[in-house]
Formats: structure tokens, sequence, C-alpha cells
């Protein structure tokens, strides 16, 4: 069957129409590019009392799924302690209930944000994480934020719990599963459900999170199935200048 010169000129215009749209989409979606090789994420350091990097025997286990998680978008460079030398590393530090700092560490880290370092703190008021460790022993986490003073310098009063026990909150735009989160206050930003206080210090940056059980996502299952989400989303917006 013949088309009339106007009709085949139609079809012929929406073919390469068509065309092109395919074309531009296919462009536009690009091909599939492998994983960013680790050397080349941004470097993350991570000062921890926490089970993430070791287990409770304190031996390798291949790290926890909050490690595993945060090591897919960043080159985790795990301290021991907040001094020059570590701080030196990078300018992007997670504090997950760190252990007690010297006065004179404190005074470095907070040196080192107000030139610019940016910190995410996840300090928690009564952790709720369980151990096997006793009471004392230096490889448990403490029970509570060993808070010296560096918080009321920033501006922020962390508090207990009104009520203990698991809580929805709000982290960089996800629900949240907390266990006995505490209540943050002061004159940072401080979020609607008191879990967030985001503080300009300085040049750099430090945003405290009244909660750390949040990122023991295996025990706190299918609840805390965007905590890790959360978590990742804060940290990039730490992260951003």
């Amino acid at each position: 069957m013949k088309l009339a010169p106007q009709r085949a000129l139609l079809v012929i215009f929406i073919a390469v129409v068509v065309g092109s749209t395919i074309a531009a989409a296919l462009l536009m979606k690009g091909p599939d590019r492998p994983p960013v090789l680790a050397q080349e994420r941004p470097k993350l350091l991570l000062l921890t009392t926490l089970p993430l990097v070791f287990n409770e025997s304190f031996s390798l286990s291949g790290g926890s799924t909050a490690l595993k998680s945060l090591q897919g978008r960043y080159q985790v460079l795990p301290i021991s302690v907040a001094d020059g030398a570590e701080l030196a590393k990078s300018d992007l530090l997670l504090m997950a209930q760190p252990p007690t700092q010297t006065a004179e560490n404190l005074v470095v880290l907070d040196e080192w944000v107000r030139r610019g370092g940016r910190l995410l703190l996840l300090a928690d008021p009564m952790l709720e994480w369980p151990s096997k460790l006793p009471f004392g022993d230096p490889l448990r986490p403490p029970p509570v934020f060993m808070d010296t003073g560096l918080l009321a310098h920033w501006g922020v009063r962390l508090a207990g719990p009104d009520r203990r026990g698991p809580a929805i909150r709000k982290l960089g735009g996800y629900d949240v599963l907390t266990e006995s989160p505490g209540i943050l206050s002061g004159t940072c930003s401080i979020s609607a459900d008191r879990l967030v206080a985001r503080c300009h210090i300085g040049a750099g940056s430090v945003t405290i999170v009244s909660d750390a059980d949040l990122v023991d996502v295996d025990r706190l299952g299918s609840g805390g199935q965007h905590n890790l989400d959360g978590l990742l989303a804060e940290l990039a917006r730490v992260g951003r200048r």
C-alpha cells in the first residue's frame, strides 16, 4: 500500500523523533559503570568504642553491617584518639560513643573543627547495646557518653531520655529506630524530635545525634531497616561544605 507524500513524510518525521528520543535516553543512561575503587572514595575517620570494626573478643570478623555500609561510600580509617596526627588524615570524622579523650585532645579536636573539620558525633546518654563484657572492662562501650565539657563549649546540652525503650526518630530524612535516645538542646539548630543538633563552629561543623544504638542494625532487625540510610544521608550532609 502506497502512502500519500504528506503521510509518508509524517511517518518519517515520527520515526526520526522516536529514534532520537530512544537514542537520547540511551545516552542519558550511559553504560554500566564499575563501582568506585576504595582508594578513590573520600576518607572517613572512625573513632568508636562500639564493636563495629572488631567484635568483643577483639578479633577481626569481617566487620559489622554498619561498617560494611560505611565502606561502600567511604575509605574508613579507624583511629583510637583524636590527636593532631590522626585528625590530619581527613577532614571528615565519625565519632560513635567514643572513648574519653584527654583535655589536650579535646582542644585539638575543637581546633580541627574550627579550621574546617566536619564531625558527626553519636553521643548516647543511655546506651542499650548488649555486651558480654563486665562493667569496667576497657573494651566495653561506656553506657553513658563521657562528656567532659566539649558539648557545652559548642553550645549543646545532652540530657537522658524522658522514656526508656525504642523510639522512632528522624535522621537524614529517614525514620530510624533508636533505643532510649537522649534529648538535645542549646544554641545550635535542634531537630523537632530533639535527636539531632547541627552546629556551625568556625569554618567547620559538628552534628550531634543523641543515640548510638541505631547503628546496631543486626540486633534491631526490620524496625531499623532505614537506620543506615539515615546515617549515610546525614554523613553526606555533614561532608558537604
